[in-house]
């Protein structure tokens, strides 16, 4: 048993060194197969490890996967380096999301922040499905800040910017996909191309920019400026306004713009500014409101617009849209003036002003083709050559048709007032100011100069320059002749007298005028004429002819045609008649018929009847200056019981103190004179004879003088001299054979 024991202890250090041998063997061979030891970690870092992952889910899918070839992390920090960094930023909807792509970025777990300090390249909108569309929009920038849980990016470095319609930079960017706003902060330029190939790009300038995808707008904060080729538009708080990407509306306040081309330019500017733009990104409309301020230039004249609003409408034309209506609203104000131009004298410069007015522009833009107001309006004409004339037009519903080169054409208005200044030269001779007015106005003008050609007035033409006076149905002016023609019912007057007639052509720088058609003229006394003559005294002198000519501001008279003057009683009637006051004298021709009444001036012959004198003539010619009339042509005198014929007779007119107005009266020519007072005839006939009414005298001489009383026989001798008042006849004889008779009445 002894034996055995031994056996088994022996057998028991067997296996024990067997299995200790096994071991040993086996420990050297996992040592051989065991990877090597790791480097330790640097101290300030908890892990380090290539191809990070990281995927967040919320409750409508992935909110963001960010992936790394490399990351380590902080000691004692939530902040992971990553490098060869990839972020994708998933949509709500899961179907895009935006990328961002950087060489380096530092993850804050704890904060969901990614920051990048290099370059970074952010593409938005990538389809989560298929392949990306090559007009993504791309952003590179560096120095971001990105907040994985919203997809906020921001950063204040330099940035650029592609997308579909063009490309753009600014210093600083911010992007929120929640509101899909992205912020250029400062210093942006922006190239946008539009969708349709045609259209030209926009260069867009701004402070700030903000883009709202949600309502496809963007923002231009404090300032921005729009230029397109030749139009630039520039403002404050300015709002551009996309459709389907394109620019269709560009908001600005406290804007201006222009539009120049080589031979135009347009400008413009208000509190409020509205451009509007087609489909190929052409200007339609530009409205402003406040202030607002147009001027247009072209080689011809400058035309200036300013209203409360202005609507500008355009039309297409080779090379792009141009100015085709313009619309002003309150207190508007249009001014054209012209611009200096070698061999061509300059016109006028027009100013009109109304509440509303509307502008045409010709093809091209370039020249005005009508103006016109919708509400009362004022025309005013500023001269710019010393022969010119300052002028306004005031009227309702006012047309100026516009030629060539911008110079007016025509002109009609409604309820018409105008005032035509003098000169400075004109004023030196104390010309003043004359005025018009009419229901309507029609005016034309020269085509080379502007000039006002002619002027049409009708419906109450009203005409006033210093005393002068004028009223017709219609009226013309020709302003090359500066001659009025005042049809139906026309009528002139001023402080002297006044015309009517059916048509009236009146002289505007001499005064001068021609009355036609039912003339009726009057003219008041001349002051101060202590002895009136043949047609004047305290009473208008009155006329009435089928033509009328007057000049020297009416001191020349010329009636004809079935004339008639007359001065209270007193009246001359022939085919035609002639005043000079000038001369003083008088002319009648044809059909000579004059009637003159006198009163006595003693009180107490004055209830007698009044004598009247009528004297038949083919011709009268009377002189104020020795108060004589002559009448020739064969010649009828008839006072009451009186009658003298001859072939020309001499009146004698007496002073205003005489009792009788014809002092003497002296015939010539196969005379015949024939009293029939005191029931019966007495008959004188001579060459010669002589008539003095305050003595009743009549003497005959010259050719056989012969007196035949129808009671007493006949009477011959050299000279006869016979007073009616007593009867008495007085009778010479020849040298040889003298003869002396009386008769008494029985």
């Amino acid at each position: 048993m002894r034996g055995a024991r031994w056996l088994l202890l022996l057998a028991m250090v067997a296996i024990v060194g067997a299995v200790g041998f096994t071991y040993r063997a086996q420990k050297k061979i996992l040592r051989e197969q065991a990877p090597a030891k790791p480097q330790s970690l640097p101290p300030g870092l908890n892990f380090s490890a290539e191809q990070y992952h990281l995927r967040k889910s919320g409750n409508n899918g992935t909110l963001f996967e960010i992936t790394a070839k490399d990351f380590k992390q902080v000691k004692d920090s939530s902040r992971v380096d990553l490098t060869g960094v990839e972020l994708k930023l998933f949509k709500k909807t899961g179907d895009a999301y935006d990328l961002i792509k950087s060489a380096a970025a530092a993850f804050y777990a704890g904060e969901n922040r990614l920051y990048s300090d290099g370059d970074v390249e952010i593409t938005l909108a990538v389809p989560a499905e298929g392949e990306p569309p090559s007009s993504l929009v791309s952003i590179r920038t560096s120095g971001v800040n990105l907040d994985t849980n919203t997809g906020k990016a921001e950063t204040d470095r330099p940035s650029s910017f592609t997308f579909r319609n063009g490309n753009g930079k600014s210093t600083g960017a911010y992007y929120d996909p929640t509101t899909h706003e992205l912020q250029m902060k400062k210093d942006v330029e922006v190239l946008w191309k539009g969708t349709n190939p045609q259209a030209r790009p926009m260069k867009i300038e701004a402070s700030s920019l903000t883009y709202h995808e949600a309502t496809s707008e963007i923002w231009l904060k404090p300032w921005g400026r729009l230029t397109r080729d030749h139009t630039v538009v520039e403002g404050y708080e300015s709002i551009v306004r996309l459709q389907d990407q394109a620019i269709r509306r560009i908001e600005s306040n406290r804007a201006h713009g222009s539009d120049e081309y080589p031979d135009r330019k347009l400008q413009y500017a208000a509190d409020g500014l509205w451009v509007d733009f087609d489909d190929e990104g052409e200007v339609r409309k530009i409205s402003g409101q406040g202030n607002t301020r147009l001027v247009s230039t072209s080689a011809a004249a400058e035309t200036t617009i300013t209203a409360s609003r202005v609507d500008m409408d355009f039309e297409d034309s080779e090379g792009g849209s141009t100015l085709g209506r313009v619309n002003t609203m309150g207190d508007s104000t249009v001014t054209s003036k012209p611009l200096p131009a070698a061999g061509r004298a300059p016109a006028e410069t027009h100013i009109l002003r109304s509440d509303v007015i509307e502008l045409k522009m010709r093809p091209g833009g370039r020249e005005i083709e009508t103006v016109q107001t919708h509400a009362p309006g004022r025309l005013e004409f500023l001269p710019n050559q010393p022969a010119q004339h300052h002028r306004t037009l005031d009227g309702k519903d006012l047309v100026i048709a516009y030629g060539a080169s911008n110079r007016i054409d025509s002109l009609r208005v409604t309820e018409a007032k105008t005032q035509t200044d003098p000169t400075p030269e004109e004023r030196k001779r104390n010309q003043t100011a004359t005025r018009t007015a009419s229901k309507e106005m029609l005016a034309r003008f020269q085509p080379n100069s502007s000039q006002v050609s002619s002027i049409e007035q009708w419906g109450d033409f009203t005409y006033d320059e210093g005393d002068r006076r004028a009223r017709a149905a219609k009226a013309t002016l020709n302003s090359e002749e500066n001659v009025m023609l005042l049809e139906n019912t026309a009528r002139v007057w001023d402080a002297s007298g006044s015309t009517s007639a059916d048509h009236i052509r009146l002289d505007q720088r001499t005064g001068n005028f021609t009355a036609e058609g039912g003339v009726k003229s009057s003219r008041l006394p001349e002051k101060g004429q202590k002895n009136p003559g043949m047609l004047s005294g305290d009473d208008p002198l009155q006329a009435q002819a089928r033509k009328m000519e007057s000049s020297n501001r009416n001191r020349t008279v010329h009636y004809e045609g079935d004339v008639h003057l007359w001065q209270g009683a007193n009246r001359i009637e022939a085919n035609t008649v002639d005043v000079d006051r000038e001369k003083q004298t008088l002319t009648a021709d044809g059909g000579v018929i004059t009637n003159l009444w006198e009163q006595p001036k003693d009180e107490k012959k004055k209830p007698g009847a009044p004598v009247l004198t009528v004297v038949h003539a083919a011709h009268l010619v009377y002189t104020d200056q020795d108060r004589l009339a002559v009448y020739t042509g064969g010649t009828l005198l008839n006072r009451p019981a009186l009658q003298v014929k001859a072939r020309e007779l001499r009146s004698y007119l007496a002073d205003s103190s005489a009792d009788s107005r014809l002092q003497k009266a002296m015939a010539d020519g196969a005379v015949e004179i024939v009293d029939t007072a005191g029931g019966r005839s007495r008959t004188g006939t001579a060459e010669h004879g002589e008539y003095y009414p305050d003595e009743q005298k009549v003497i005959l001489r010259g050719g056989q003088p012969q007196m035949v009383d129808s009671l007493k026989g006949a009477t011959k001798g050299n000279e006869l001299t016979y007073f009616a008042n007593d009867d008495r006849l007085l009778v010479n004889g020849s040298a040889d054979q003298p003869v002396k008779t009386r008769i008494r009445r029985k």
